[in-house]
């Protein structure tokens, strides 16, 4: 036992340990992704089998050292190059690293990891342990190689192989799911495997490259790609602070072939989606996917028909008068009030209630029954849908906090907000092309609007205003007037009618751009 109190025994062991533990970690990163072409159940099988076959094969190779120093020696020429057994051994190493480093990253860049019905593809058992111990057999070489170099003692050289590999039997499951949940890892070690290989036919040749350059170039790598995790990190949280309903409509968004951006980056898993066409999705659909998703964001104020366009029956009036007021309007339900809109009675049903004039009942009597469902101008549009519902089929009222009519939303305004306008016989559509350009009501709403033209630039959340006529006057400053031209690249409003009080019609045209040309 006077050996363990031989400090440069101890120095030479530790020192031995270290290296092995480095020389074994290029064994370890292919195992790992050799181990996840396998069903999860068996991957740690396969990964226990294989280091356990590396440690067996290296004391294997320790008990042999007498016949490995012989492999040094010539054992024919080709031309200025003479090889040996362990020249051999280097070249089938080398050439079966690089053949599969490159597989493996060809596999991976290509993307075809999975069946085309969707189903993971994984490798026989078997196959993949046989490709573990020949990938054994290559680096337990190198490493035995540098035992023999360091230490004279075959006791020393074992019990160092056996806790380096017991070390890395412990660290080969973190790993391995490191790696593998990583794909720019994956690349980079298998960049790395290349990188070795290359070396191991260089030597096999004769040309002996430093290892210090090797690894080197290898923590250089590591280092930057540390960064790049880091970094990847800082996006990742950073996105997690925006609302999920939000990440997940621009991602949709993306896919349908808008414009903000030709590919969708998963930051979790750094994989690339490309954009499906626009011929993917019909204009319709895309019209309605966007209204969908861009619902919660709107206000309510943006989808209700404003107070000015709201048809209700005053009961003060005379009853022939509201006959003809029914009969003339194509309107199914009216809002009746008491000499203004801002008294609302209830909401009657025009049918129903040219039935209870004709019986002489009372129209404000009548109107009483049913009173109005009002809600605030601030309510979200998702919660108003239940409101909605509690409606049963009527509409709701829009008031402001000191209690004045701004609007009523009926389920058809819902839907208009979603698939476009639906204009009742009575009027026309907000939007009607004019050629290159478009003729556009003042009252429009600048969702609608914004989808129809293909751009991101008319609705800002800071903003007050849901119509085009409320943000031609927040850019002129004052109420536009007839033959304004307002730019807002690549759009160009020219004022058509207006009033003292309002804007009636706006001519929207759209500058084209070299990519829209080329589409065209």
């Amino acid at each position: 036992m006077e050996f363990l109190l031989d400090p440069s025994i101890w120095a030479g062991l530790l020192t031995l340990i270290f290296l092995e533990i480095v020389l074994g970690i290029d064994n370890l990163v292919f195992i790992a992704i050799l181990a996840d072409k396998l069903p999860p159940k068996q991957r740690d099988k396969a990964r226990i089998i294989g280091l356990s076959l590396a440690l067996l094969m290296r004391l294997g190779l320790l008990s042999l050292i007498s016949w490995m120093v012989t492999l040094t020696k010539p054992l024919f020429s080709v031309a200025d190059f003479s090889f040996s057994g362990r020249d051999l051994i280097l070249l089938f190493g080398g050439v079966f690293l690089l053949f599969k480093a490159t597989m493996e990253l060809h596999e991976r860049l290509e993307n075809r990891q999975h069946e085309s019905d969707g189903n993971r593809s994984y490798a026989s058992f078997w196959a993949v342990v046989i490709q573990i111990v020949i990938l054994d057999a290559v680096f337990s070489l190198d490493a035995v190689i540098t035992a023999v170099g360091m230490v004279n003692d075959l006791a020393v050289m074992m019990t160092a192989v056996i806790i380096a590999m017991g070390v890395m039997l412990l660290a080969s499951k973190p790993l391995t799911n490191f790696v593998n949940a990583h794909p720019t890892v994956v690349v980079l070690c298998l960049s790395f495997l290349l990188m070795i290989g290359l070396s191991l036919v260089a030597e096999g040749f004769g040309f002996h490259i430093p290892k210090g350059y090797l690894y080197a170039a290898i923590g250089f790598s590591i280092l930057i790609e540390l960064f790049n995790q880091i970094a990847r990190r800082n996006f990742v949280r950073h996105q997690s602070h925006r609302p999920m309903r939000e990440r997940t409509a621009e991602a949709i968004l993306r896919l349908m072939g808008g414009r903000q951006g030709s590919q969708q980056v998963n930051s979790e898993t750094s994989e690339v989606t490309s954009v499906m066409p626009k011929e993917a999705f019909k204009d319709e659909e895309r019209y309605m996917i966007n209204g969908v998703l861009t619902l919660a964001s709107r206000s309510v104020r943006s989808i209700m028909t404003p107070r000015g366009e709201i048809s209700w029956v005053d009961a003060e009036r005379p009853l022939d008068e509201i006959r003809i007021q029914l009969l003339d309007t194509p309107h199914s339900l009216f809002p009746v009030c008491r000499g203004e809109l801002d008294e609302i009675i209830g909401v009657v049903r025009a049918k129903e209630l040219l039935v209870a004039l004709d019986h002489g009942i009372d129209v404000a009597t009548f109107a009483s029954a049913t009173p109005p469902i009002i809600v605030p101008e601030t309510l979200d549009p998702i919660n108003l849908l239940g409101v909605l519902r509690r409606a049963k089929g009527s509409f709701v009222v829009v008031t402001n906090e000191f209690g004045v009519v701004q609007g009523l939303i009926t389920p058809l305004d819902v839907l208009e907000a979603i698939a476009g306008e639906f204009p009742d016989e009575d009027e026309t559509p907000d939007i009607i092309a004019d050629g290159d350009g478009w003729l556009v009501k003042g009252g429009t709403d600048l969702h609608s609007l914004q989808q129809l033209l293909d751009t991101q630039d008319l609705v800002k959340a800071e903003d007050d205003h849901a119509s085009l006529a409320g943000l031609l006057i927040a850019q002129k400053g004052q109420l536009p007037l007839p033959g304004d031209v307002i730019e807002l690249p690549p759009l160009r409003f020219q004022i058509i009618e207006a009033t003292d009080y309002r804007v009636d019609l706006v001519r929207v045209t759209k500058e084209r751009n070299e990519m829209d040309d080329e589409e065209a």
